[in-house]
């Protein structure tokens, strides 16, 4: 594990200890002290600050890392140079350049590259795109997400004063990206945003935000994002020619969401096998290493997720409507 991070506690390593054979050995931290305590907390049998010590044992099959965003390139490039399979957090990179030279990197060395866009791996959003697929709801036309919330004082940091590599668009929005980019099975064409700051960010770090966007077929969306909502019940709502798809409680780490179908018949639940979305996409991480299929997630759709991310941040900050690349 390189990060000792937050979500690595909450989630991932009882996600890792989930899939079979799977051995956590190592945790790396910049801080000795705050290592040696997370590997006590959670019986990891090393930990380290130097990096090397871990991409050095042979031991070590795939490296799970959650360090500051502005780090993911270079650990990822130095874990590919090792051999070692690389699950990394979102956003995959900084930059459209280093996430390309991630990609790269992990395929030339023949190892996995997974991006850990959790809710994509959440069973509602699941059923959802099987929906859409299928047609339920006639042509799509419009479709919204709200993933407003409180941000814990834990989780402040970096979030909300570092103005490159912090900031609601990169660690929030981009999940919302990535999940409609599942969800309709494209990239949007054109963006518009708007960001709030100051209610709890500073320095100019954006703590809310409003977008539109165009998708192919005319479709647009609009994204509500924020970190200063207290008791906001996150969803999405999908509007078609011939009903609508409302997911509620479903923007979150849980394994949660309730699925409705409203029609000229009215509305009706539609039921959801509910599994935990960590194990999940640590099942996939995993089949994918041992040569089974792909992750959840790939390097291709972190890199999407990002461009698009930064496209959005470029609108907020100049007032204009962008159109979104994808190299």
């Amino acid at each position: 594990m390189i990060g000792a991070s937050n979500v690595a506690r909450q989630w991932i390593i009882d996600a890792i200890r989930a899939q079979p054979d799977s051995t956590i050995l190592n945790v790396l931290s910049s801080s000795e002290e705050r290592g040696a305590g997370f590997a006590a907390e959670n019986g990891i049998p090393a930990h380290t600050t130097d990096i090397d010590a871990i991409l050095a044992d042979r031991k070590v099959d795939a490296v799970y890392i959650s360090t500051a965003n502005q780090f993911h390139c270079r650990q990822t490039l130095a874990a590919a140079a090792a051999g070692k399979n690389v699950l990394c957090e979102k956003p995959i990179a900084l930059d459209v350049a280093d996430a390309k030279k991630m990609i790269v990197a992990c395929r030339e060395a023949g190892v996995v590259l997974g991006i850990n866009h959790h809710l994509r791996c959440n069973a509602m959003h699941q059923k959802l795109r099987q929906l859409l697929r299928e047609g339920t709801i006639g042509r799509l036309n419009a479709v919204r997400v709200f993933h407003a919330n409180f941000l814990p004082e834990a989780l402040h940091g970096w979030r909300v004063n570092d103005p490159d590599g912090g900031g609601l668009i990169l660690d929030s929005t981009i999940h919302d990206i990535d999940t409609l980019r599942f969800l309709i099975g494209s990239n949007p064409t054109h963006v518009m945003a708007m960001t709030q700051s100051g209610r709890l960010a500073h320095d100019g770090v954006e703590d809310g935000i409003m977008v539109v966007m165009r998708f192919p077929g005319d479709v647009l969306v609009q994204i509500h994002g924020s970190y200063t909502v207290p008791f906001s019940e996150g969803g999405v709502e999908f509007y078609g020619s011939g009903g609508v798809l409302i997911g509620r409680d479903c923007m979150s780490q849980r394994a949660a969401g309730r699925l409705f179908m409203r029609n000229a018949d009215g509305e009706r639940e539609i039921p959801v096998q509910h599994h935990n979305l960590y194990h999940y996409a640590l099942a996939a991480f995993s089949s994918a290493v041992r040569g089974a299929g792909h992750p959840a997630a790939t390097g291709e759709d972190g890199l999407a997720a990002l461009a698009i991310a930064l496209a959005i941040r470029e609108s907020a900050r100049t007032g204009r409507q962008i159109e979104v690349e994808i190299p």
